[in-house]
């Protein structure tokens, strides 16, 4: 969700909406120009990209008019401005016209930053729109929709979302649209396999993280559902290595802070907090068994067998059966 600073009024005389992420940039302009309609619904709204805003332009749409009209000014891909228009800008910053509101756009980073400097020196006001990259943001953007429509999702829904959707936000944001929408009382998981079974991203990763996880009926659903939309056997016999690999590797670590583990094991941050949630109910023996299947798997799909699909779904069966063995003694 995009992230404000303390001045949080929309028809502040400039907002500076920086970040890569283009749903919450939209949103921050749609923001501003909801906020200037309400208070006028005659609000003439010019919305440009960097290389319409020549030099002498903002102060054409600037201009006091006779009638007095609100306007709202958004300048988009702020950082590719030419010099002379960035001098134009920074001279507006300094004696913003009254009844007008200018939005910028700005992706952030060092190029532009002289005109990111002075808009936040003039005091404008700030909305953060971060790259989700991470699947802990998205998680948190999903729960934040869900909130701003004043309805209640299980974490495990949320999450089960985000593993049908995957990382565009646009999506993420029609689909807790559409649940809302279309089902009453709290979203739970079954409500969000219902809706989106099928539309999770068939990828051999998918798979892996079931069967470590010890769920062997989604992880053979994955399955079923990866090679069906043509997943190669050997791309899931890798992720299923890769992810009991982790699981020993993280298991038999020292203790410490998930980015002092991920330097020690070549895995980043965020893998390291998931893997410590997959190998809960993993001993060493249920490793090295899941191990032998997965060798066993990668032979039967290279031509070491004549069904590489049992192969492969007698590997899932074992692994998920190990991932439970501690609780079984």
């Amino acid at each position: 969700m995009a992230r404000k600073t303390a001045n949080d009024d929309p028809l502040a005389p400039v907002t500076l909406a920086v970040g890569q992420e283009d749903l919450l940039l939209d949103r921050a302009v749609q923001e501003v120009v909801a906020a200037a309609k309400a208070a006028d619904a005659d609000t003439d709204v010019r919305d440009l990209t960097s290389d319409q805003l020549q030099p002498g332009t903002l102060a054409e749409l600037t201009s006091p008019s006779l009638f007095a009209e609100r306007k709202v000014v958004v300048v988009r891909n702020a950082q590719d401005l030419s010099a002379d228009t960035v001098k134009d800008v920074k001279a507006y910053l300094g004696a913003p016209a009254e009844e007008i509101t200018l939005v910028l756009l700005h992706a952030g980073g060092a190029k532009g930053k002289g005109l990111l400097d002075a808009a936040r020196k003039a005091g404008a006001r700030e909305v953060a729109c971060p790259k989700m990259t991470k699947p802990a943001d998205r998680l948190a953007f999903v729960r934040g929709e869900f909130r701003s429509f004043g309805r209640s999702a299980t974490a495990e829904a949320c999450q089960a979302l985000c593993d049908a959707i995957g990382s565009d936000l646009r999506e993420l944001a029609s689909a807790v649209s559409q649940l809302v929408a279309d089902v009453e009382g709290t979203i739970d998981e079954a409500v969000v396999g219902r809706y989106y079974t099928g539309r999770a991203e068939a990828s051999s990763f998918t798979v892996a993280d079931r069967a470590v996880e010890g769920r062997t009926a989604e992880a053979l659903e994955a399955l079923r559902w990866s090679l069906a939309t043509g997943v190669a056997p050997v791309m899931i016999t890798s992720a299923l290595a890769q992810g009991v690999r982790a699981i020993g590797k993280l298991s038999s670590a020292r203790g410490g802070r998930p980015a002092d583990l991920a330097r020690e094991l070549g895995m980043p941050p965020w893998k390291i907090d998931r893997v410590r949630q997959q190998m809960r109910g993993w001993t060493p023996d249920g490793v090295a068994v899941a191990m032998r299947a997965v060798a066993e798997a990668d032979a039967g799909v290279k031509g070491g067998g004549d069904d590489p699909e049992y192969a492969l779904e007698k590997a899932v069966v074992v692994i998920a059966r190990a991932a439970r063995s501690r609780g079984r003694g």
